[in-house]
């Protein structure tokens, strides 16, 4: 589904960024995206669907990811940014996730089912007709996620799902992922979200991939997570999370 092949990008001031990152994932994975602050990784995920371009090649679903193909492309790589404010922007909840399908050019009927199918997927149909700036903050995150899966993405790109989610909204966000059936690239701090979420892990440091292995293997290795200034919470363990 997805391929990255010697992936690199540097900033206009010279800084690198992103130097020769390999990645494959296949249809229906989820992938954790680890790493610190200032690993690279919204550098990657923006590389993804041409919001940054740099060099090597990214392919999804066969399809480059260049000029010529954006439109489309920007249709299968759906990213669902840290702040949903970022995304929301129209009077109403629906008129937001709708807003993605109608400049594709469906009208009528077939739009408003597309706005239903993708409300329902993340439980916000009751809420079609209100003002996003109303809702809770959980609540515009799942819109955010239905404005994405209106356009039917090959691939859903989270970028810190959990952050700022109480522990509800947490749950909830995380039993609505794992519902739906899309292959997921999540970037995310959060290590027992990963491992809840996440059959794999891959830590990006210094623009480079130096981890790729299950969830669990490496949430395991102590040194490996220490090494990448990655910590998991207080208490918490593989061996006890089940």
């Amino acid at each position: 589904m997805l391929r990255v092949e010697e992936v690199q990008f540097a900033y206009p001031d010279g800084r690198v960024a992103l130097s020769g990152v390999n990645l494959d994932v296949a249809e229906g994975e989820r992938v954790a995206l680890l790493g610190p602050n200032g690993a690279g990784k919204t550098t990657f995920i923006l590389q993804l669907n041409g919001i940054l371009t740099g060099t090597g090649s990214i392919h999804v679903d066969g399809l480059p990811v260049s000029k010529p193909h954006l439109a489309e492309i920007r249709r299968r790589v759906g990213i669902v940014f840290q702040d949903p404010d970022d995304q929301l922007f129209m009077p109403t909840v629906a008129e937001d996730v709708g807003f993605g399908p109608a400049n594709l050019g469906l009208r009528g009927a077939e739009l408003s089912a597309r706005v239903d199918e993708a409300l329902a997927a993340v439980g916000m149909a009751e809420h079609r007709d209100r003002a996003p700036h109303h809702l809770s903050f959980g609540q515009r995150r799942r819109v955010a996620v239905a404005t994405v899966l209106a356009m039917r993405p090959a691939i859903l790109v989270m970028d810190e799902p959990s952050s700022n989610l109480d522990p509800a909204a947490r749950r909830e966000l995380a039993d609505i992922l794992l519902g739906l059936d899309v292959t997921l690239l999540m970037v995310t701090h959060d290590l027992p979200y990963a491992y809840q979420l996440c059959q794999r892990s891959v830590i990006l440091d210094n623009g480079r991939i130096v981890a790729d292995a299950p969830t669990a293997e490496i949430l395991a290795d102590e040194g490996l997570l220490a090494a990448h200034r990655l910590e998991l919470p207080y208490g918490f363990s593989v061996a006890n999370a089940g």
